[in-house]
């Protein structure tokens, strides 16, 4: 998927800038679908490394970006795990993640991407849908994660 978000993320915020959010939220599937399944520290850092490093292989020359893409959301998201002690697995958790991990992003972008040159009711469009995006790709990596565990992915195989 980062190599999908990373080939149209140029595109999208040269053509319509206020869906750049929707776009880059996709960086946090492999953090909640590693989560979802496994239910484990270090997943969520781990499968956003690997993530990068695949989309590494196929666009090079974004490796920077792509890891520390993989180290800010993969770590924000651990971080929240971690906090519940790796107990806690609801739903609610993934998503306080998303809320957190979009509101961090937007405020980097912010000052990046100069939000300040769209008209106030942009910059509202635009700060929110880097928190809706990362909120709505959560539930769909929720969603793949609970098929994956239905399947029994997670299962430990027996001796």
């Amino acid at each position: 998927m980062q190599i999908a978000a990373g080939a149209v993320s140029g595109v999208v915020s040269a053509t319509v800038p206020l869906l750049y959010g929707l776009v880059l939220g996709t960086h946090v599937l492999p953090g909640v679908i590693g989560q979802a399944v496994l239910r484990a520290p270090w997943v969520a850092l781990i499968t956003h490394v690997i993530a990068a490093l695949v989309a590494s292989a196929v666009a090079p020359v974004w490796i920077g970006r792509y890891i520390g893409t993989a180290l800010l959301i993969g770590g924000l998201q651990e971080g929240i795990a971690a906090l519940s002690r790796y107990r806690r697995w609801d739903a609610w958790r993934f998503y306080l993640s998303a809320v957190i991990v979009g509101a961090v992003i937007a405020a980097a972008i912010w000052f990046a991407a100069d939000v300040s040159r769209f008209p106030v009711w942009g910059q509202i469009v635009y700060v929110s849908l880097f928190i809706v995006g990362p909120v709505l790709w959560t539930a769909a990596g929720l969603g793949v994660g609970s098929a994956l565990r239905r399947a029994g992915v997670a299962r430990s195989p027996r001796a």
